[in-house]
């Protein structure tokens, strides 16, 4: 009779501790879907992948703050995912998960690390994708955009650098064109 107890006793205590996280959890992602934009949804038409990496989606994080998970939106469930790069942006299609868009435009760096969100694997072994979620004057408590790192682990790492010259490349070329339209406009006043 002893024994009963107390492992009804210890049963109870598990599912206390299991209820106490997955309010957590809710609390959490309420509170997040207020200060952080809506995801922006892919396109219809993304046009042809420019690459695709097929491996693990591990978590969005706030930018620099890689313990901080963003649960919102179910962008908190690490999982199979495929990576794809477009013209226009980033597409992180998830398996039986809703998947993301990243603008291209919204894209503030990129590279490599070791760990993300209580997941450490190694040197170089996620690639991490820092953007802005939302735009200025948009939802949020600061009024503005939130920047944040998507963290992935594809099965192949060596196409790491590739995605890497990508993205900066076309960072490069985005700033390029705007400090001319800048110059353009500038000469038309003056």
């Amino acid at each position: 009779m002893d024994r009963l107890l107390l492992t009804l006793l210890f049963v109870a205590l598990l599912l206390l501790c299991v209820y106490g996280m997955w309010k957590g959890w809710r609390r959490q992602a309420r509170a997040q879907s207020v200060r952080i934009p809506p995801f922006p949804t892919r396109p219809a038409e993304p046009g042809t992948a420019l690459l695709e990496a097929p491996g693990l989606y591990v978590a969005t994080t706030y930018a620099g703050h890689w313990q901080e998970r963003i649960v919102t939106r179910g962008a908190g469930l690490r999982g199979p995912a495929t990576l794809r790069l477009h013209d226009d942006g980033i597409d992180v299609d998830r398996e039986g998960m809703p998947g993301f868009w990243i603008p291209r435009e919204a894209v503030t760096g990129i590279a490599t690390g070791k760990g993300m969100a209580g997941k450490v694997m190694g040197t170089d072994s996620l690639l991490i994708v820092t953007w802005r979620a939302g735009e200025s004057g948009e939802a949020g408590e600061s009024g503005g955009a939130v920047e944040l790192d998507t963290g992935f682990r594809a099965d192949d790492r060596g196409v790491y650098p590739e995605w890497i010259k990508q993205v900066e490349r076309a960072s490069a070329d985005e700033a390029a064109t705007e400090s001319d339209e800048e110059r353009i406009v500038g000469g038309a006043q003056a």
